[in-house]
Formats: structure tokens, C-alpha cells, sequence
């Protein structure tokens, strides 16, 4: 689906050191990521600064290919839960559906609703390189799924219900994207 970005939105999508999120139609955003083989003080560099970056934006989730870097490394904050890493996460069991309002940091501006597992078990390996297996339900069962998405070139665009999308500027809205 290609979006079409109103005039009023356009200064959303400029990338800078300001505004590191890589913006749509960038090619990395549709791209596979790679696993990481080792755990490196590169990669937890790599952590630090996603934490940062997603706080500074306001999000509940980033990927590493939204800063153009394809690794399989994404970080979650669900509302009251401190942030957490994911190192090659890969869902294992879902079940349930839900339907919830998303907007993503690499599509600001643009929102719409998406179709998900309620409940999903992931795998994933935390920035010490201890395996660990999470449960997740409801709000933070979504931001995994739409953050483990970004390390496979999915957008939300790619599964939501085109006739709910609708433009919102995100200051006006509560911090609650992806």
C-alpha cells in the first residue's frame, strides 16, 4: 500500500539527529533482518540507543531496521513495564484475536486498526544472552507482534483495516505507537 502524506504531515518525515526513526518509503523498513550471532558491546550500544530514541519519540516499541539496521533486535515498553530487549525474538504460540488501534514511529501521523494474536509466547534471548521465554497479552501482545513484524520488512500498513486509517497529529494523541 503506498501512503500518500497530507501536507501538514510532511514535517513528520524528516529524518535527522533529531529524528533518527526511519520514515516510510525507506527500502531497510521493507527488508529481513539478520539474527544475531553474538552478543557484542556493539549490540548493547545498539540497545542503549533504541531506548533512547523510542523515549525521545514517545513509542511503546522500536525495531533496529527503524534506525536502518538490520538486525533482529527490538525493544518493548508496554505501559508500566520497563523497557525490555529482545534479541532474535521469534513468536512460538498465539492465540486469541484482538483488534487495536496502531501507529508506528517509521509511519508518524497515521493510524489505523490491526488484527492480532491476544495472547503470544515469545522467545527471544535479553542483552546478557540468557534465553527466555515471555507471555503476553493483550496491549503488550500486540507491540511484539507489530516490533517482530518490522524485523521481517512487515508494516502495519500491510495488515490493517484500510477503512479505519485516519491521520492524527501524535502530539495531540496519547503515547501509545509502536
Amino acid at each position: 500500500m503506498e501512503i500518500i502524506v497530507p501536507d501538514e504531515y510532511k514535517h513528520l518525515y524528516v529524518t535527522n539527529w533529531q529524528r533518527p526513526v526511519v520514515k516510510i518509503p525507506a527500502p531497510v523498513l521493507r527488508q529481513i533482518a539478520e539474527p544475531i550471532v553474538k552478543i557484542s558491546k556493539k549490540t548493547n550500544l545498539l540497545i542503549d540507543d533504541m531506548m533512547r530514541i523510542m523515549r525521545d519519540a514517545n513509542g511503546v516499541g522500536i525495531a533496529a531496521p527503524q534506525l536502518g539496521i538490520l538486525q533482529r533486535v527490538i525493544v518493548i515498553a508496554p505501559e508500566g513495564v520497563r523497557p525490555t530487549a529482545l534479541i532474535n525474538p521469534k513468536i512460538v504460540k498465539a492465540e486469541g484475536e484482538q483488534i487495536s488501534e496502531e501507529g508506528c514511529l517509521s509511519i508518524p501521523g497515521l493510524y489505523g486498526d490491526v488484527k492480532r494474536a491476544q495472547y503470544v509466547e515469545v522467545e527471544a534471548t535479553d542483552r546478557k544472552g540468557r534465553e527466555l521465554t515471555f507471555e503476553l497479552e493483550g496491549r503488550p501482545a500486540v507491540i511484539v507482534q507489530h516490533e517482530i513484524d518490522h524485523l521481517n520488512g512487515i508494516l502495519f500498513i500491510d495488515k490493517v483495516d484500510v477503512a479505519t486509517l485516519h491521520w492524527l497529529d501524535p502530539e495531540k494523541r496519547h503515547p501509545d505507537e509502536e
